[in-house]
Protein backbone atom coordinates (compact mmCIF):
# COMPACT_ATOMS: atom_id res chain seq x y z
CA UNK A 1 0.00 0.00 0.00
CA UNK A 2 1.58 3.27 -1.13
CA UNK A 3 1.57 6.21 1.21
CA UNK A 4 0.07 8.61 -1.38
CA UNK A 5 -2.99 6.38 -1.75
CA UNK A 6 -3.32 5.69 1.99
CA UNK A 7 -6.83 6.99 2.66
CA UNK A 8 -8.88 7.01 5.87
CA UNK A 9 -10.94 4.05 4.71
CA UNK A 10 -7.69 2.17 3.97
CA UNK A 11 -6.50 2.87 7.51
CA UNK A 12 -9.86 1.70 8.87
CA UNK A 13 -9.73 -1.51 6.85
CA UNK A 14 -6.16 -2.29 7.89
CA UNK A 15 -6.93 -1.50 11.54
CA UNK A 16 -10.21 -3.37 11.70
CA UNK A 17 -12.08 -0.32 13.01
CA UNK A 18 -14.62 2.10 11.58
CA UNK A 19 -13.87 5.12 9.40
CA UNK A 20 -15.33 7.32 12.15
CA UNK A 21 -12.87 5.92 14.68
CA UNK A 22 -9.91 6.68 12.39
CA UNK A 23 -11.22 10.20 11.85
CA UNK A 24 -11.47 10.78 15.60
CA UNK A 25 -7.88 9.59 16.09
CA UNK A 26 -6.46 11.74 13.28
CA UNK A 27 -8.30 14.87 14.36
CA UNK A 28 -8.08 14.36 18.13
CA UNK A 29 -11.81 14.56 18.80
CA UNK A 30 -14.42 12.33 20.42
CA UNK A 31 -13.96 9.11 22.38
CA UNK A 32 -11.69 6.30 21.19
CA UNK A 33 -11.04 3.14 23.20
CA UNK A 34 -7.45 2.26 24.09
CA UNK A 35 -7.72 -0.96 22.05
CA UNK A 36 -8.95 0.80 18.89
CA UNK A 37 -6.42 3.59 19.33
CA UNK A 38 -3.55 1.10 19.54
CA UNK A 39 -4.69 -0.65 16.34
CA UNK A 40 -4.93 2.60 14.39
CA UNK A 41 -1.60 3.92 15.66
CA UNK A 42 0.18 0.70 14.72
CA UNK A 43 -1.16 0.91 11.16
CA UNK A 44 -0.21 4.59 10.89
CA UNK A 45 3.29 3.87 12.17
CA UNK A 46 3.79 0.92 9.82
CA UNK A 47 2.73 2.96 6.79
CA UNK A 48 4.58 6.12 7.82
CA UNK A 49 1.41 8.16 7.94
CA UNK A 50 2.43 10.88 10.37
CA UNK A 51 0.55 14.14 10.69
CA UNK A 52 1.83 16.46 13.40
CA UNK A 53 0.01 14.76 16.29
CA UNK A 54 1.00 11.24 15.23
CA UNK A 55 4.61 12.22 14.65
CA UNK A 56 4.82 13.84 18.04
CA UNK A 57 3.40 10.78 19.78
CA UNK A 58 5.45 8.19 17.96
CA UNK A 59 8.66 10.17 18.07
CA UNK A 60 8.49 11.09 21.72
CA UNK A 61 10.00 9.11 24.55
CA UNK A 62 7.82 10.97 27.05
CA UNK A 63 6.36 8.80 29.78
CA UNK A 64 3.45 9.68 32.05
CA UNK A 65 3.14 8.68 35.69
CA UNK A 66 -0.35 8.30 37.14
CA UNK A 67 -0.58 8.03 40.93
CA UNK A 68 -3.40 5.94 42.35
CA UNK A 69 -4.61 6.87 45.82
CA UNK A 70 -7.04 4.28 47.18
CA UNK A 71 -7.75 2.04 50.20
CA UNK A 72 -5.38 -0.90 50.51
CA UNK A 73 -6.69 -3.57 48.10
CA UNK A 74 -5.33 -6.31 50.37
CA UNK A 75 -7.59 -5.16 53.23
CA UNK A 76 -10.89 -5.13 51.33
CA UNK A 77 -11.86 -7.35 48.36
CA UNK A 78 -13.87 -4.50 46.81
CA UNK A 79 -10.69 -2.53 46.22
CA UNK A 80 -8.99 -5.73 45.10
CA UNK A 81 -11.53 -5.89 42.26
CA UNK A 82 -10.79 -2.24 41.44
CA UNK A 83 -7.09 -3.13 41.26
CA UNK A 84 -7.83 -5.62 38.46
CA UNK A 85 -9.12 -2.71 36.37
CA UNK A 86 -5.89 -0.82 37.05
CA UNK A 87 -3.80 -3.78 35.84
CA UNK A 88 -5.93 -3.97 32.72
CA UNK A 89 -5.65 -0.23 32.02
CA UNK A 90 -1.87 -0.16 32.50
CA UNK A 91 -1.54 -3.07 30.09
CA UNK A 92 -3.75 -1.34 27.52
CA UNK A 93 -1.88 1.97 27.75
CA UNK A 94 1.71 0.76 28.09
CA UNK A 95 2.20 1.39 24.35
CA UNK A 96 1.98 5.11 25.22
CA UNK A 97 4.36 4.98 28.19
CA UNK A 98 1.67 5.23 30.85
CA UNK A 99 3.04 4.08 34.21
CA UNK A 100 0.98 3.53 37.36
CA UNK A 101 2.24 4.05 40.89
CA UNK A 102 -0.11 2.96 43.68
CA UNK A 103 -0.28 4.69 47.07
CA UNK A 104 -2.53 2.53 49.30
CA UNK A 105 -3.85 3.67 52.67
CA UNK A 106 -5.67 1.97 55.52
CA UNK A 107 -9.44 2.27 55.20
CA UNK A 108 -10.18 3.08 58.83
CA UNK A 109 -7.31 5.48 59.49
CA UNK A 110 -7.42 9.07 58.25
CA UNK A 111 -3.80 9.62 59.22
CA UNK A 112 -2.79 6.80 56.87
CA UNK A 113 -4.64 8.57 54.06
CA UNK A 114 -2.94 11.88 54.83
CA UNK A 115 0.51 10.23 54.76
CA UNK A 116 -0.24 8.52 51.44
CA UNK A 117 -1.62 11.78 49.99
CA UNK A 118 1.55 13.62 51.03
CA UNK A 119 3.66 10.98 49.25
CA UNK A 120 1.58 11.44 46.11
CA UNK A 121 2.24 15.19 46.07
CA UNK A 122 5.95 14.68 46.78
CA UNK A 123 6.22 12.32 43.80
CA UNK A 124 4.81 15.00 41.46
CA UNK A 125 2.84 12.67 39.19
CA UNK A 126 1.38 13.73 35.85
CA UNK A 127 -2.10 12.75 37.03
CA UNK A 128 -3.94 11.18 39.97
CA UNK A 129 -6.77 8.65 40.22
CA UNK A 130 -8.32 8.85 43.69
CA UNK A 131 -11.08 7.17 45.67
CA UNK A 132 -11.84 10.02 48.14
CA UNK A 133 -13.52 8.12 50.98
CA UNK A 134 -12.47 10.69 53.63
CA UNK A 135 -14.31 13.92 52.85
CA UNK A 136 -12.54 16.47 55.08
CA UNK A 137 -9.05 15.08 54.52
CA UNK A 138 -9.36 15.11 50.72
CA UNK A 139 -10.24 18.79 50.41
CA UNK A 140 -6.67 20.06 51.15
CA UNK A 141 -5.31 17.40 48.79
CA UNK A 142 -7.54 18.64 45.97
CA UNK A 143 -6.40 22.21 46.60
CA UNK A 144 -2.75 21.15 46.48
CA UNK A 145 -3.32 19.33 43.20
CA UNK A 146 -4.85 22.46 41.68
CA UNK A 147 -1.94 24.58 42.90
CA UNK A 148 0.59 22.15 41.41
CA UNK A 149 -1.54 21.81 38.23
CA UNK A 150 -1.89 18.06 38.63
CA UNK A 151 -5.10 16.79 36.97
CA UNK A 152 -7.05 14.23 38.96
CA UNK A 153 -10.02 11.94 38.44
CA UNK A 154 -12.39 10.69 41.15
CA UNK A 155 -13.93 7.25 41.17
CA UNK A 156 -16.37 5.46 43.47
CA UNK A 157 -17.09 8.62 45.52
CA UNK A 158 -17.88 12.08 44.18
CA UNK A 159 -16.84 15.23 46.05
CA UNK A 160 -18.61 18.11 44.33
CA UNK A 161 -16.20 20.76 45.66
CA UNK A 162 -13.17 18.98 44.20
CA UNK A 163 -13.32 20.51 40.68
CA UNK A 164 -11.95 17.21 39.39
CA UNK A 165 -11.29 16.48 35.75
CA UNK A 166 -13.95 13.77 35.92
CA UNK A 167 -16.01 11.61 38.28
CA UNK A 168 -16.61 7.96 37.44
CA UNK A 169 -19.14 6.00 39.46
CA UNK A 170 -22.81 5.91 40.39
CA UNK A 171 -25.37 8.43 41.62
CA UNK A 172 -25.23 7.41 45.28
CA UNK A 173 -28.41 9.21 46.32
CA UNK A 174 -30.31 7.43 43.57
CA UNK A 175 -28.61 4.19 44.58
CA UNK A 176 -30.18 4.51 48.02
CA UNK A 177 -33.59 5.13 46.48
CA UNK A 178 -33.27 2.04 44.30
CA UNK A 179 -32.36 -0.03 47.37
CA UNK A 180 -35.46 1.29 49.15
CA UNK A 181 -37.66 0.45 46.18
CA UNK A 182 -36.37 -3.12 46.14
CA UNK A 183 -37.03 -3.48 49.88
CA UNK A 184 -40.50 -1.89 49.72
CA UNK A 185 -41.89 -4.13 46.97
CA UNK A 186 -44.86 -6.05 48.34
CA UNK A 187 -44.45 -4.65 51.87
CA UNK A 188 -47.25 -3.19 53.99
CA UNK A 189 -47.63 -1.37 57.31
CA UNK A 190 -46.72 -1.73 60.10
CA UNK A 191 -43.13 -1.82 58.88
CA UNK A 192 -39.64 -1.16 60.16
CA UNK A 193 -36.48 -0.91 58.04
CA UNK A 194 -32.82 -0.86 58.99
CA UNK A 195 -29.86 0.97 57.44
CA UNK A 196 -26.52 -0.54 58.41
CA UNK A 197 -23.11 1.10 58.08
CA UNK A 198 -20.28 -1.23 59.01
CA UNK A 199 -16.91 0.08 60.25
CA UNK A 200 -17.40 3.57 58.83
CA UNK A 201 -16.87 7.11 60.09
CA UNK A 202 -20.18 8.59 58.99
CA UNK A 203 -19.20 12.18 59.77
CA UNK A 204 -16.46 11.90 57.13
CA UNK A 205 -18.19 9.53 54.69
CA UNK A 206 -20.50 11.65 52.56
CA UNK A 207 -20.97 8.81 50.06
CA UNK A 208 -22.66 6.59 52.67
CA UNK A 209 -24.77 9.46 53.94
CA UNK A 210 -25.98 10.11 50.39
CA UNK A 211 -27.10 6.50 50.09
CA UNK A 212 -28.90 6.69 53.44
CA UNK A 213 -30.58 9.96 52.49
CA UNK A 214 -31.96 8.47 49.26
CA UNK A 215 -33.13 5.36 51.10
CA UNK A 216 -34.94 7.21 53.88
CA UNK A 217 -36.63 9.69 51.56
CA UNK A 218 -38.02 6.92 49.37
CA UNK A 219 -39.33 5.00 52.41
CA UNK A 220 -40.99 8.14 53.80
CA UNK A 221 -42.57 8.96 50.44
CA UNK A 222 -43.85 5.41 49.97
CA UNK A 223 -45.35 4.97 53.45
CA UNK A 224 -46.16 8.65 54.05
CA UNK A 225 -43.66 8.77 56.96
CA UNK A 226 -45.55 6.03 58.84
CA UNK A 227 -42.74 3.45 58.56
CA UNK A 228 -39.88 3.39 61.03
CA UNK A 229 -36.31 3.61 59.68
CA UNK A 230 -33.47 2.81 62.08
CA UNK A 231 -29.87 3.69 61.18
CA UNK A 232 -27.06 1.73 62.87
CA UNK A 233 -23.32 2.24 62.52
CA UNK A 234 -20.78 -0.35 63.68
CA UNK A 235 -17.54 1.43 64.51
CA UNK A 236 -15.57 -1.77 65.12
CA UNK A 237 -16.03 -5.53 65.38
CA UNK A 238 -15.99 -5.20 69.19
CA UNK A 239 -18.72 -2.54 69.26
CA UNK A 240 -21.05 -4.11 71.85
CA UNK A 241 -23.59 -1.29 71.72
CA UNK A 242 -24.05 -2.01 68.00
CA UNK A 243 -24.59 -5.70 68.71
CA UNK A 244 -27.24 -4.89 71.29
CA UNK A 245 -29.03 -2.43 68.99
CA UNK A 246 -28.88 -4.90 66.11
CA UNK A 247 -30.30 -7.66 68.29
CA UNK A 248 -33.22 -5.38 69.19
CA UNK A 249 -33.73 -4.52 65.54
CA UNK A 250 -33.79 -8.07 64.20
CA UNK A 251 -36.06 -9.22 67.03
CA UNK A 252 -38.71 -6.68 66.04
CA UNK A 253 -41.57 -8.57 64.34
CA UNK A 254 -42.25 -5.60 62.05
CA UNK A 255 -38.74 -5.56 60.56
CA UNK A 256 -39.24 -5.98 56.81
CA UNK A 257 -35.83 -5.21 55.34
CA UNK A 258 -32.23 -4.12 55.86
CA UNK A 259 -30.12 -1.96 53.57
CA UNK A 260 -26.31 -2.05 53.89
CA UNK A 261 -24.26 0.83 52.47
CA UNK A 262 -21.03 -1.01 51.53
CA UNK A 263 -19.92 -4.26 49.94
CA UNK A 264 -17.88 -5.62 52.86
CA UNK A 265 -20.64 -4.45 55.20
CA UNK A 266 -23.11 -6.51 53.17
CA UNK A 267 -21.11 -9.63 54.00
CA UNK A 268 -21.09 -8.73 57.68
CA UNK A 269 -24.84 -8.02 57.74
CA UNK A 270 -25.61 -11.28 55.93
CA UNK A 271 -23.58 -13.19 58.52
CA UNK A 272 -25.44 -11.48 61.37
CA UNK A 273 -28.88 -12.15 59.86
CA UNK A 274 -27.97 -15.77 59.23
CA UNK A 275 -26.80 -16.17 62.83
CA UNK A 276 -30.09 -14.67 64.03
CA UNK A 277 -31.98 -16.97 61.63
CA UNK A 278 -33.70 -14.02 59.98
CA UNK A 279 -33.93 -15.36 56.43
CA UNK A 280 -37.35 -13.69 56.07
CA UNK A 281 -35.85 -10.17 56.32
CA UNK A 282 -35.13 -8.72 52.90
CA UNK A 283 -31.47 -7.75 52.56
CA UNK A 284 -30.12 -5.33 49.94
CA UNK A 285 -26.41 -4.57 49.67
CA UNK A 286 -23.57 -4.04 47.23
CA UNK A 287 -21.21 -5.86 44.90
CA UNK A 288 -20.23 -9.31 43.78
CA UNK A 289 -17.73 -10.18 46.45
CA UNK A 290 -17.30 -13.94 46.71
CA UNK A 291 -18.92 -14.10 50.15
CA UNK A 292 -21.85 -11.97 48.98
CA UNK A 293 -22.57 -14.23 46.02
CA UNK A 294 -22.52 -17.26 48.32
CA UNK A 295 -24.98 -15.61 50.72
CA UNK A 296 -27.20 -14.74 47.76
CA UNK A 297 -27.19 -18.37 46.62
CA UNK A 298 -28.17 -19.34 50.18
CA UNK A 299 -31.12 -16.93 50.12
CA UNK A 300 -29.76 -14.57 52.78
CA UNK A 301 -29.05 -11.67 50.41
CA UNK A 302 -31.96 -10.77 48.12
CA UNK A 303 -30.48 -8.01 45.93
CA UNK A 304 -27.00 -6.66 45.18
CA UNK A 305 -26.38 -3.32 43.49
CA UNK A 306 -23.42 -3.84 41.16
CA UNK A 307 -21.00 -0.88 41.30
CA UNK A 308 -18.45 -2.34 38.82
CA UNK A 309 -15.27 -1.23 40.63
CA UNK A 310 -13.04 -2.88 38.01
CA UNK A 311 -14.61 -0.91 35.18
CA UNK A 312 -14.60 2.30 37.23
CA UNK A 313 -10.85 2.07 37.80
CA UNK A 314 -10.16 1.13 34.17
CA UNK A 315 -12.11 4.10 32.84
CA UNK A 316 -10.54 6.45 35.38
CA UNK A 317 -7.04 5.65 34.15
CA UNK A 318 -8.16 5.76 30.52
CA UNK A 319 -9.65 9.21 31.14
CA UNK A 320 -6.35 10.50 32.53
CA UNK A 321 -4.33 8.81 29.77
CA UNK A 322 -6.46 10.39 27.05
CA UNK A 323 -6.10 13.77 28.74
CA UNK A 324 -2.33 13.52 29.21
CA UNK A 325 -1.39 11.92 25.90
CA UNK A 326 -3.98 13.33 23.50
CA UNK A 327 -5.13 16.44 25.41
CA UNK A 328 -8.70 15.19 25.27
CA UNK A 329 -11.09 16.84 27.69
CA UNK A 330 -13.03 14.36 29.80
CA UNK A 331 -16.77 14.10 30.30
CA UNK A 332 -17.21 15.70 33.71
CA UNK A 333 -19.70 13.12 35.04
CA UNK A 334 -19.48 9.51 33.89
CA UNK A 335 -22.34 7.86 35.78
CA UNK A 336 -22.73 4.09 35.67
CA UNK A 337 -26.23 2.57 35.52
CA UNK A 338 -27.58 1.03 38.70
CA UNK A 339 -27.53 -2.68 37.84
CA UNK A 340 -29.47 -5.05 40.09
CA UNK A 341 -28.25 -8.61 40.66
CA UNK A 342 -30.65 -11.29 41.92
CA UNK A 343 -30.42 -15.05 42.32
CA UNK A 344 -31.96 -15.36 38.85
CA UNK A 345 -29.20 -13.51 36.99
CA UNK A 346 -26.33 -14.06 39.43
CA UNK A 347 -24.63 -16.84 37.44
CA UNK A 348 -24.28 -14.68 34.34
CA UNK A 349 -22.57 -11.95 36.34
CA UNK A 350 -20.28 -14.39 38.14
CA UNK A 351 -19.23 -16.04 34.87
CA UNK A 352 -18.53 -12.66 33.28
CA UNK A 353 -16.48 -11.60 36.29
CA UNK A 354 -14.46 -14.82 36.13
CA UNK A 355 -13.80 -14.34 32.43
CA UNK A 356 -12.49 -10.82 33.04
CA UNK A 357 -10.27 -11.97 35.88
CA UNK A 358 -8.89 -14.88 33.86
CA UNK A 359 -8.12 -12.49 31.03
CA UNK A 360 -5.71 -10.52 33.21
CA UNK A 361 -1.97 -11.09 33.32
CA UNK A 362 -1.99 -11.99 37.01
CA UNK A 363 1.82 -11.78 37.28
CA UNK A 364 1.79 -8.15 36.13
CA UNK A 365 1.73 -5.69 39.00
CA UNK A 366 2.03 -1.89 39.09
CA UNK A 367 4.63 -0.34 41.34
CA UNK A 368 3.43 -0.16 44.96
CA UNK A 369 4.74 2.58 47.25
Amino acid sequence: MEKKNFRIKDIAHASGVSVGTVDRVLHNRGKVSAVALKKVMEVLSKNEYKPNLIARLLGSNRSYRIAILLPDPDQDPYWGIARLGMFQAENEWQHYNIKLVTFPFEMLHKHSFEKAAAKVLESRPDGVLIAPIFYHETLPFFEACHQKKIPFVLFNTNIKESKALCFIGQDLYQSGRVAAELICMGQSLPAKFGVLHVDEDLEDSVHFLEKEKGFKEYINETFESKADVVSLNRTSSSDFSFKKKLANLVSDPHLKGVFVSSSHGTTTAATLLKNHRKNNVRLVGYDLLKENTEYMKDGIIDFLIHQKPQQQAFLGISCLANYLVFKKEAVHMNLFPLEIVTRQNLDSYVKLSEQKENGQNVTYKPVII
